[in-house]
């Protein structure tokens, strides 16, 4: 959920110019000290990469979706809290609950540890700005007064996932006025740009605090007991997609009956634990073809690598998910065209 000056649900606004001009060439920035994402940056669930070092973990990336696999980002998460901005296309996040296409200009906060996801809608070019850094950064050990008065409030409010940014709102226009000043820095990187971006970050949070409710006590972490659920089997999934795991096995995972891994599942990515698997498959498939292009295996050693015991089978999967064979898969490396029917990217990617 995102919130708007009222805590109540804001639609989508006009665009604003997403960091100054001058540091932009053709939509790409013009300095080098900025970062592209690289490959395999949200290949992890859960996101461990390096968003920059214990000292300063802060990082700018800037992606292009259409260099991406499938256009999109899967699901993942991470602790640090990360604000993005688009700088050309439309994008599409998504949370376990909701989701948000976002223009040029317009941003995004995604809160500490909420699982997310990205894709450039209707499969065209999209690039944006990826902001991530560390609340500790800016309010240092646990327990210090700082974070107990300002951090936890926000780690805690259970209804603070995402929160969308747009010019019409002087509240957001003053929060994408910080956050593009601490993109302009980390371009650039003048002597002592490390304090100038923990200034950036202070004006944001202050504002970003000042709407949220004066919360007396801790309530329950914004990340459910669903949730936290399905990210663990989400997790054991990646682990043994390859093996014949069943129903069973990725309950027993998280501890919970069938019944209720369905049921969780259903609540959080409106699918089931069996479609989900069945999709991260079809997904690894994909890659594995378009990583030996020059060495293809057959699509029987194929099928067995990531699960499935029979071709055919994989063949009738396969082609439900993608529209096509995975044999005019691996020689278009596109999906077939449908007409008249869901495309492969109107099926959500695990």
């Amino acid at each position: 959920m995102h919130l708007s000056p009222n805590n109540e649900t804001v639609s989508h606004k006009t665009p604003k110019t997403a960091v100054p001009v001058d540091l932009l060439s053709n939509g790409r920035p013009s300095h080098p000290a900025i970062e592209d994402a690289p490959d395999g940056i949200y290949d992890d669930l859960r996101q461990q990469n390096d968003f920059g070092s214990l000292d300063y973990p802060v990082n700018v990336f800037f992606l292009d979706l259409h260099k991406s696999y499938m256009n999109r980002i899967r699901w993942h998460w991470h602790e640090e809290m990360e604000v993005l901005i688009i700088n050309d296309g439309l994008a599409e996040v998504s949370t376990d609950d909701a989701s948000y296409t976002l223009r040029p200009g317009q941003g995004i906060v995604i809160n500490q540890n909420v699982m997310h996801s990205i894709y450039s809608q209707n499969q065209e070019n999209c690039t944006f700005y990826s902001f991530v850094f560390h609340p500790d950064f800016l309010f240092g050990h646990k327990n210090s007064y700082l974070q107990t008065q300002f951090l936890l409030p926000v780690q805690n409010f259970r209804l603070f996932k995402m929160l969308v940014l747009h010019e019409n709102n002087e509240w957001h226009e003053r929060m994408l006025d910080a956050v593009n000043d601490a993109i302009a820095v980390n371009m650039t990187k003048p002597f002592g740009y490390e304090v100038a971006t923990k200034g950036h970050l202070c004006r944001f949070w202050s504002e970003l605090i000042v709407k949220l409710p004066r919360l007396e006590t801790a309530p329950p972490s914004h990340v459910s007991l669903d949730e936290q659920r399905v990210k663990e089997a989400m997790l054991y999934i990646r682990t043994h997609h390859a093996e014949q795991i069943s129903l069973d096995d990725i309950a027993d995972s998280v501890h919970i009956s069938r019944s209720e891994c369905c049921r969780c599942f259903a609540r959080t990515l409106q699918m089931s634990p069996f479609e989900y698997l069945m999709k991260y498959r079809i997904f690894e498939a994909t890659k594995i073809m378009l990583a030996h292009p020059d060495a293809p295996v057959s699509i029987s050693e194929l099928a067995l690598s990531v699960g499935f015991n029979n071709a055919s089978y994989f063949n009738k999967v396969f082609k439900k998910y993608l529209g096509c064979t995975p044999t005019y898969y691996r020689t278009h490396k596109v999906p077939a065209a449908r007409d008249n029917a869901a495309g492969p990217f109107d099926v959500p990617i695990p």
